[in-house]
């Protein structure tokens, strides 16, 4: 028995190392954090093999949420069970959490909104969105049909700008993705794989997420504490969002912006700061809760839009099997993704672009960061770093 929990404390050890240099070190954004991941966990370690790592990432792109700090969870529980996904999200998140939530405490000490190295932040924000809209346009939008989806999305996000808007179109693209694509051939899935996780288990997994789901607004409209509006509005954000962290924008922008909870430039300037930190996009809320509430709004918020992603991910895997193997639920994904498309480029019009490109030269200089991102494929700590002084010059014109 001595041995068992010691060869566990050792295996959690060894996964809490490792996925911590990979949060120091993962830039780049969801499909660069996936690379990482394989080159570290299935060539170099052998934790997995190369199938059992591919079906693993069609789940965690299949559920809402974060989908590389979804494949750390899974890695992690595959390894050590559930504290094994614990210790893996934890290594990959801190090291992000922390500077953000250091660059909110600096932001309210000494209030340089204002800045014109902050509007520079802002312009980073217009150039990775509108990176991340074409990459994903591509993959996920490739016929008329999704096309079509992703054209209605844009329209009804810009005309109906409302908080239940981005859930609605969501819903709405799942059911005709659904109706459209239900007899769509999928590929042959793999050998089964097998998970340390009970049925039980993962039964109460996915009905806490839901019971969180469904209770958290009540509780908030019937106790007015500000700290459960934020964990209701933080949660739900973190429930509903599909496609990646950059889809993740839109809805927290609804969620805190309009309400009072912070400024557009605050929100906006967090946005270009979360493009200099390694890690999972979803640390963004960090900076958020960072803002409104000193660093334990900033640890409130982590929890808060990381724990759906930790419920569905622990609920799904051992029923991932069977699921894989449906085409309804592979058609109405289809749907969701074209829609994920559509809402980004409404976010990236409003808030985005509308509060960012104010004058010819910050085109101009978004061009150049754009061309530095796509063209001459510079990492992303050097856009920010030219942003923010491009953003400096300008102020001075």
């Amino acid at each position: 028995m001595t041995d068992k929990k010691g060869n566990i404390l050792l295996s959690l050890l060894e996964i809490f190392i490792v996925s911590t240099r990979l949060g120091f070190t993962s830039f780049g954004g969801p499909i660069a954090h996936l690379g990482y991941f394989h080159e570290e966990y299935v060539r170099r370690r052998q934790w997995m093999d190369e199938k059992s790592y591919a079906d693993l990432v069609a789940l965690c792109q299949f559920l809402p949420g974060p989908a590389s700090s979804q494949v750390g969870i899974g890695i992690g529980v595959m390894r050590a069970g559930v504290f094994g996904g614990v210790v893996s999200f934890l290594g990959f998140t801190l090291p992000s959490i922390i500077a953000l939530i250091i660059f909110a405490l600096l932001l309210n000490s000494f209030g340089f909104t204002d800045a014109g190295w902050i509007h520079g932040l802002k312009i980073v924000a217009v150039v990775v969105v509108a990176h991340a809209i074409l990459g994903m346009a591509k993959n996920l939008t490739p016929d008329v049909k999704r096309k079509t989806i992703a054209l209605f999305a844009v329209v009804i996000t810009l005309v109906w700008q409302t908080a239940f808007t981005q859930v609605s179109v969501i819903l709405l693209a799942g059911f005709v993705g659904f109706l459209l694509y239900q007899t769509h051939t999928i590929e042959k899935p793999s050998e089964e794989i097998q998970f340390p996780i009970s049925h039980r288990f993962a039964i109460i997994s996915i009905i806490l997420f839901f019971g969180l789901l469904i209770a958290l607004p009540i509780l908030r409209e019937a106790t007015n504490l500000s700290w459960i509006a934020m964990f209701d509005s933080f949660y739900r954000s973190g429930s509903l969002v599909f496609g990646g962290g950059h889809v993740v924008l839109p809805l927290l922008e609804r969620e805190f912006v309009p309400t009072g909870w912070l400024s557009e430039e605050e929100f906006l300037a967090g946005y270009g700061a979360a493009q200099a930190v390694p890690g999972p996009l979803f640390t963004f809320a960090a900076y958020i809760g960072a803002v409104i509430n000193g660093w334990k709004g900033g640890l409130l918020a982590t929890v808060a839009i990381f724990l759906p992603a930790f419920l569905l991910i622990l609920g799904t895997l051992p029923f991932w099997n069977s699921l894989r193997r449906n085409p309804k639920i592979k058609g109405a994904l289809m749907g969701v993704n074209a829609a994920v498309v559509g809402i980004l480029i409404a976010a990236l019009y409003h808030p985005i672009w509308t509060s960012s490109i104010l004058s010819a030269l910050d085109f101009a200089l978004a061009a150049i960061l754009f061309s530095m991102l796509v063209f001459w494929k510079l990492p992303p700590w050097m856009i920010v770093v030219t942003g923010a002084l491009g953003g400096f010059l300008l102020s001075l014109i």
